[in-house]
């Protein structure tokens, strides 16, 4: 499957721009790649908003069971970033529709066709198969 436009750089760049995130799946566990990401991600000055019922507390902030809780509590989340199983993916876009997010970004081998349908349907814009991490080193370096 070619992925290539689900990676465009201006998209990546937009993305970028929203200072907000949603981690659906971050963990507390340090080992875990979606603790370190969002731990370098909020390095940089980014506000990490942690998505996980089984978690009461991630990289000192609260953990909402699901999107809209925490769209509700912490008001307008533009990006959502997974790190869930490809087959959970419809769902979380669906969600992310009903929050008016803008961006729904997928992280490396989390891909799923229909839930990239479901959030373009709802005027999302969709980075998959990419790490946030990454990418902003790629375009900010290091020193962010």
């Amino acid at each position: 499957m070619n992925l290539a436009q689900w990676q465009l750089d201006t998209d990546i760049r937009a993305a970028l721009s929203e200072r907000k995130i949603a981690v659906v799946g971050l963990s507390a566990n340090p080992a875990r790649p979606s603790h370190d990401v969002a731990r370098v991600m909020q390095g940089h000055g980014y506000t990490i908003v942690p998505i996980n019922p089984r978690e009461d507390l991630v990289l000192g902030a609260t953990s909402y069971p699901s999107l809209s809780a925490a769209a509700a509590e912490t008001g307008p989340i533009a990006l959502v970033n997974v790190f869930r199983e490809s087959s959970a993916v419809p769902a979380i876009a669906e969600e992310a529709v009903s929050i008016g997010a803008r961006f729904l970004w997928l992280q490396l081998g989390v891909i799923s066709v229909d839930g990239i349908h479901v959030a373009e349907a709802g005027g999302l814009t969709c980075i998959v198969d990419r790490c946030l991490k990454i990418e902003y080193r790629r375009f900010y370096g290091f020193a962010g």
